[in-house]
């Protein structure tokens, strides 16, 4: 990471500078954005990165390795705004200035260097959440002071305004849409799996198959048959493209990760715990509603996180069959060749899955620490 670091530094452009969207722009080093103290100040903590390799790996050393990578990716962001200000003095309302490879790789280097040193010290998913939460706090702190406004997204962003919030609320709609059904049907298979033995090894292959067929191509083949359903009842608001396609994609695709692991969770409960419970007086229904699922609960949980980041990844795809969301906003990026609205549209779905996954992650640690197992276990 270090190294990286020092090559994207000298060898890549840190921004690009378009006197439009349409054209190319030309490349601004960082060393050019570097102007006056402020900007050396702000990348400071770059250069304890470039020390990581030479630290000795105490907790010390690592908790400010993970400041370093925290600060550095905020000082990177706070740099571009600024450089972003200064070429804006001048130039029209047209020019664009966008993060070029450079900003890219010494943010994702960074980032990537905070993360590796907080799992080096042992620091739970609270501890990693609250790290991501600095930094993100940040940013935010920037995005509210207007300090990032020159920069070409939040030029693109404040176009849509209106659209972008409703492409949010559209796409987390469909993920919570896909989730409802995905719970009411995989959960029942997933304890079906594990109870009778058959169940398993006629749904696990399907749902394999499903998972291995591309989302365009299911998206695809809803279609026709959703067409001529809504054709066979007319008014039923049933149709091949828009949101129910997607919906009943993204279901198909959410169900492998949770029945499965809602019969591996139920599996690894030990057969003496059961059976101790049968001699407590415990009913079969107790006994699955008091033993298996809050042992179970921890394997539930990973399953849960693998779908819902899952699913708000592939909500974005389903923009293409008419579901709206923020895919919509990433492909009329594609279609116009303007990266900065792909990046409008894709940033705030990373966002989203990063942030169920943490959110998750801390739901998964307090299930495992409830049941008395150590950190990193999930299961008995």
């Amino acid at each position: 990471m270090a190294l990286a670091t020092a090559v994207a530094a000298v060898a890549l452009p840190f921004l690009g500078f378009a006197p439009n969207r349409l054209l190319s722009g030309r490349p601004v080093p960082l060393w050019a954005a570097m102007q006056g103290l402020d900007g050396v100040a702000v990348l400071l903590p770059g250069l304890v990165l470039l020390a990581t390799p030479f630290l000795r790996p105490t907790r010390v050393g690592l908790g400010l390795t993970v400041a370093a990578g925290g600060l550095f990716a905020a000082g990177l962001v706070w740099l571009a705004g600024h450089h972003a200000a200064v070429l804006a003095q001048g130039a029209s309302a047209a020019a664009r200035t966008s993060f070029a490879s450079g900003f890219w790789v010494m943010a994702a280097a960074g980032l990537l260097t905070a993360v590796d040193a907080a799992r080096r010290m042992g620091l739970g998913a609270v501890g990693r959440l609250a790290v991501g939460g600095a930094v993100a706090g940040l940013v935010a702190l920037q995005l509210a002071t207007g300090h990032l406004d020159a920069l070409s997204i939040l030029k693109e962003y404040a176009n849509r305004r209106d659209v972008f919030a409703d492409a949010v609320l559209r796409h987390a709609a469909l993920v919570a849409a896909a989730l409802v059904p995905t719970l009411l049907v995989g959960i029942p298979l997933g304890v079906a799996a594990h109870r009778v033995e058959a169940v398993g090894r006629a749904v696990f292959p399907v749902l394999n198959i499903v998972q291995t067929v591309p989302s365009i191509a299911l998206f695809g083949l809803l279609m026709a048959p959703l067409a001529a359903l809504g054709a066979l009842l007319p008014g039923s608001g049933i149709s091949g493209v828009g949101p129910l396609p997607a919906v009943i994609a993204l279901t198909l695709y959410s169900l492998l990760p949770i029945v499965r692991n809602t019969a591996v969770g139920l599996d690894g409960v030990p057969a003496p715990v059961r059976e101790a419970a049968r001699g407590m007086g415990l009913t079969p229904r107790q006994i699955f509603l008091r033993v298996d699922l809050p042992l179970a609960l921890p394997v539930f949980l990973s399953g849960l996180r693998i779908t819902v980041v899952q699913a708000v990844g592939l909500a974005a795809v389903a923009a293409l069959i008419g579901a709206g969301g923020l895919g919509a906003i990433m492909f009329q990026g594609l279609f116009a060749n303007a990266l900065d609205l792909v990046l409008l549209g894709a940033v705030p779905v990373i966002l989203l899955a990063v942030a169920a996954d943490a959110l998750l992650s801390i739901g998964i640690a307090a299930a495992t620490s409830h049941n008395g197992l150590p950190p990193g276990r999930s299961a008995p």
